[in-house]
């Protein structure tokens, strides 16, 4: 709806441009509205609509029938079920009052429809969302399956990667998971990262499995100064980068999908993969840096060199560029988890 001082400021715009001389028609046109709306504004500055009376729908229900509605969803046999159950046993009794989605409104109207039974009333959790304006800022970490010699036995890869730079910062693999390897690898990559109390709080992201809130992580990460982040549960797609990554990992040439032979040849596999994927891939979501260059800070450049090559290719050969070089450019901030206008609510960001 329009408000008042809206239509009355385009009522007297819509004058102005007709006393310059433009034609009412076009000026209405120009606004979004139609002559017929231009004068009933005139006529009435105020929206009558929220005061219009207007007649009840014929297939309304009457007093009546949802008196009877009640008394049935309220009496002794009934009142512990709700209408998805109440609807198909009146059915089977050749009843039929209403539909389940009107008793779940009438019930709602009358204030009646609220969590009942033992269990814990569902909570709606909050997104985390954190951003990342250098290296060691904010962490992710997740444990994935790695195939056994023998189907059904698996060995558990622990991994941390930076949200910054994608840099692996620290990985183990264990036969089992449990918080005490959990916090092992969290004091090995703190120390070899250099994380002290003294520098900007260190988000550890994570999902809601029992390792990453078990007692021993959490007591680690208080000592450490680190900020524990979890994701809403049952939704995966609140750790994106430590999905992706073991994608990465387990499609690799060489991965041995049909299993391991022990945990040496599988710590081995992967110390090979994270030194290839530190050092030596080229990481698209980073301009196509590679992790250790993002976290050591050598991206500005890296990059001004490639600008400098492409512009040079350009001027030497200026009828095979159309508009500009490619553009080197990569962003000065991450982010895990953006806000978006779907969803509001958000944890505190953590800078």
């Amino acid at each position: 709806m329009i408000s008042t001082s809206d239509r009355t400021t385009a009522i007297q715009l819509i004058e102005e441009a007709v006393q310059a001389g433009a034609r009412e028609t076009k000026a209405c046109q120009v606004i979004g509205i139609s002559g017929r709306t231009l004068n009933r504004w005139r006529q009435t500055r105020q929206d009558q609509r929220p005061l219009a009376e207007r007649p009840a729908p014929a297939n309304k229900l009457t007093i009546e029938e949802e008196k009877t509605i009640l008394e049935v969803v309220n009496s002794k046999e009934y009142k512990s079920h709700p209408p998805s159950q109440i609807v198909p046993s009146l059915a089977d009794q050749g009843i039929y009052l209403a539909s389940e989605s009107t008793i779940y409104r009438i019930l709602k109207d009358r204030h009646m429809q609220h969590h009942r039974g033992r269990s814990q009333a569902p909570v709606k959790r909050p997104l985390s969302t954190h951003k990342a304006q250098g290296p060691n800022q904010v962490w992710m970490w997740d444990i994935t399956w790695l195939p056994g010699p023998v189907k059904g036995l698996y060995y558990y890869l622990y991994l941390i990667l930076d949200l910054y730079s994608r840099m692996i910062v620290g990985w183990e693999v264990h036969k089992e998971e449990s918080a005490a390897n959990a916090s092992r690898l969290v004091k090995k990559a703190a120390l070899a990262q250099g994380i002290s109390l003294n520098q900007t709080p260190l988000v550890l992201h994570s999902d809601n499995g029992a390792p990453m809130k078990g007692a021993t992580l959490l007591e680690t990460l208080y000592k450490l100064g680190i900020k524990p982040s979890r994701s809403r549960p049952r939704v995966s797609n609140d750790n994106p980068y430590a999905e992706s990554i073991f994608r990465t990992c387990k499609y690799r040439p060489g991965f041995p999908a049909k299993g391991f032979h022990d945990l040496p040849e599988a710590r081995s596999w992967v110390l090979q993969f994270e030194r290839w994927y530190n050092y030596q891939h080229r990481h698209s979501g980073i301009a196509f840096l590679t992790p250790h260059q993002r976290h050591t800070g050598q991206e500005d450049s890296i990059l001004a060199k490639r600008r400098e090559t492409y512009e040079k290719a350009k001027s030497e050969n200026p009828n095979r560029w159309s508009r500009h070089t490619r553009n080197w450019s990569i962003a000065k901030e991450v982010w895990l988890n953006p806000v978006s206008e779907k969803n509001t609510t958000v944890q505190p960001t953590i800078n």
